[in-house]
């Protein structure tokens, strides 16, 4: 296998091996080896190679992820999908055919000229690529009208725990939903058909800053009562409103406790106009001051401050945890202000956005280890997940669960579905050489010192 792969996809040096230990947001071990394919083939034939040989393989993206879904936790074979780049657009049928190393942005350039685009959007779209958004079914801002990246996935073509090649299509049993979120632990995807979707004629954007944090919350859900399906609707708190405004210099106010920014949009000026004016309403009613974007430049400067918190909150202290999340709209007044009492509580930073018209939060605890302890910092993050649990939300609205929250696991499902769930890895992957380690509690197998958090 090394010899046929060749210098240029096999990566032996330690050096460059050391490169792919990491995600987002965790280090873990060095990879025994790096495989960079740029076919089908060389996946098939990297998976029989590790069954020969018996290290377990971590599949990997732009390792932009926040749950440590792409760190080696042991001896493995990372398998990089970035050189795998091949994308095509049948604007007739509205389909794009990616492999897993396009990324995201890509597919809605590749589109635009024949008047379509691709909604999954998350904040990372620049950077993140198509094969891990389908990984952990990343949202975005456009996901609470348009949805999320499992919701466009037509068809999948991937390579199983023994190297056998299988392509679905999404029928009667849905494998393709199964393989979706997964996280790379049932199988290496290869290629996906995606649909596409005609461009919105217009569009138009309002921001609206608030006194106190459950305020917007309740803009929000008065908003969507009343009828609003805004295509995206995103929150932050103050401290990302000032961690935003010392990185890019934009304006925004760092008086204002909380901000949300919200686009409306359609081929109908009229509807446009009038979901605006809902939103608009709901937010002076909760006490919020709205001011609307009056051309493009500037929709785009208010849009660029969100698509902007993750690296401006990474200045304020040496290290983060990030939490993902997600919460009936109904809730979101209450399990807001909680997590800020929780932050108060342990003595301990925590900033807050995320895509709040589906609930979706991203709650990020910010520390310092020479003063904080790690353990106070994972023992914030567990009240955190316990609060979303409490209100009937999920541990995870699009980053996964990675290694970074598997041991939340049984709090957040029940004893049978978690057994359903080891079963279900087992017919996929009896031998567990794919990605082990993560979305499923393994007490026998403890985190080694080198994955706990990176610097």
């Amino acid at each position: 296998m090394l010899e046929r792969l060749g210098p240029e996809k096999v990566l032996l040096e330690r050096a460059q091996r050391r490169n792919y230990a990491y995600d987002g947001i965790a280090l873990g071990v060095t990879p025994a080896l790096v495989i960079l394919p740029t076919s089908t083939a060389d996946v098939v034939e990297v998976v029989r190679f590790a069954h020969q040989v018996g290290l377990p393989i971590v599949p990997r993206g732009a390792a932009s992820g926040l749950s440590g879904g792409a760190v080696p936790l042991e001896e493995s074979i990372v398998v990089s999908f970035t050189r795998m780049t091949a994308l095509s657009i049948d604007p007739q049928a509205r389909i794009a055919t990616a492999q897993p190393g396009v990324v995201t942005y890509r597919v809605s350039e590749a589109a635009r000229p024949y008047g379509l685009f691709y909604p999954p959007d998350p904040a990372s779209f620049r950077t993140s690529t198509i094969g891990g958004n389908l990984a952990e079914n990343a949202g975005g801002p456009m996901c609470f009208k348009w949805g999320v990246s499992g919701d466009y996935v037509l068809g999948l073509e991937f390579v199983d725990a023994s190297g056998q090649v299988h392509r679905l299509e999404r029928q009667a049993y849905d494998l393709v939903g199964l393989l979706v979120g997964s996280e790379g632990t049932l199988g290496l995807m290869t290629e996906a058909k995606l649909r596409l979707e005609p461009l919105p004629r217009y569009t138009h954007t309002l921001m609206a800053t608030f006194a106190e944090v459950g305020q917007a919350a309740e803009a929000v859900s008065q908003a969507i009562a009343a009828g609003a399906v805004p295509s995206k609707l995103e929150f932050m708190d103050n401290g990302c409103i000032c961690a935003v405004e010392d990185y890019l210099r934009l304006g925004l106010p760092r008086q204002a406790a909380a901000l949300l920014l919200v686009d409306t949009d359609g081929d109908d000026p009229q509807v446009v106009a009038e979901e605006l004016a809902w939103v608009a309403e709901a937010c002076r009613q909760h006490g919020g001051q709205v001011r609307l974007a009056h051309d493009a430049a500037e929709r785009e400067a208010l849009w660029k401050a969100r698509r902007s918190i993750s690296p401006a909150i990474g200045a304020i202290k040496p290290k983060r945890l990030n939490e993902d999340i997600a919460v009936p709209r109904s809730s979101l007044p209450a399990v807001v202000r909680a997590i800020e009492a929780l932050g108060r509580q342990y003595g301990l930073q925590v900033v807050q956005f995320g895509h709040i018209g589906d609930g979706n939060l991203h709650p990020n605890v910010l520390f310092d280890p020479r003063q904080d302890p790690e353990e106070k910092v994972w023992e914030l993050l567990h009240e955190i997940a316990r609060v979303a649990l409490r209100h009937g939300g999920v541990l995870s609205g699009e980053h996964g669960i990675g290694f970074m929250k598997r041991d939340f696991m049984p709090e957040a499902v029940d004893p049978t579905t978690l057994e359903a769930l080891y079963h279900l890895k087992a017919a996929f992957d009896p031998a567990n050489r794919l990605n082990p380690g993560k979305v499923l509690p393994q007490t026998y197998s403890p985190l080694p010192e080198s994955a706990k958090l990176s610097p």
